[in-house]
């Protein structure tokens, strides 16, 4: 697998990714989840064009995972990973975060940060086995609140959820 910048004709197959990705979570009763819509192709456009977009690619170039990130309060914050089911459990996801921590650090940013539901395994648990640790109310940045805000005029309340940070050294 390689790790690249997404290209802009790809940005259709991220949103499959992430269809596909969201597919399991129906199984967790989160059938509203499953049934959102992925980002839309001007959003995807918009992280690509900042630099702010990676795919996990196969031998064949074909991306099969992507992640996107924003910088938010000195940390480089991930505003979505998504790896397509069939992918899954190969190291795709952990391999982009990786790469985005690798990136941060020559950026000169001090922290990657997330926000995620705690109940489900490929979220907070999976996160915390990759070194993120929870914080606590009084750890939230403002631009960490203002994320927590949106996400929870999206409905994504309706089940608990948690910001993390993974420290970076360089």
């Amino acid at each position: 697998m390689s790790i690249r910048p997404a290209a802009r004709a790809e940005l259709p197959l991220l949103q499959e990714i992430e269809r596909a990705a969201g597919e399991p979570f129906r199984a967790l009763g989160m059938a509203v989840i499953a049934d959102d819509d992925p980002p839309a192709l001007d959003l995807l456009d918009r992280y690509r064009r900042q630099g702010h977009a990676w795919v996990s690619a196969d031998s064949a170039d074909r991306p099969l995972a992507y992640l996107l990130c924003d910088e938010v309060d000195g940390a480089a914050h991930i505003e979505q990973v998504s790896v397509h089911p069939a992918a899954a459990r190969r190291g795709l996801g952990s391999s982009l975060i990786d790469h985005l921590a690798w990136c941060a650090v020559a950026d000169g940013l001090t922290a990657l940060t997330l926000t995620t539901f705690t109940e489900v395994p490929w979220n907070a648990p999976y996160y915390t086995r990759l070194g993120f640790r929870t914080l606590g109310e009084d750890e939230l940045t403002d631009g960490l609140r203002e994320i927590r805000h949106q996400e929870a005029q999206h409905g994504l309340d309706h089940w608990p959820r948690v910001c993390m940070r993974r420290e970076l050294t360089p």
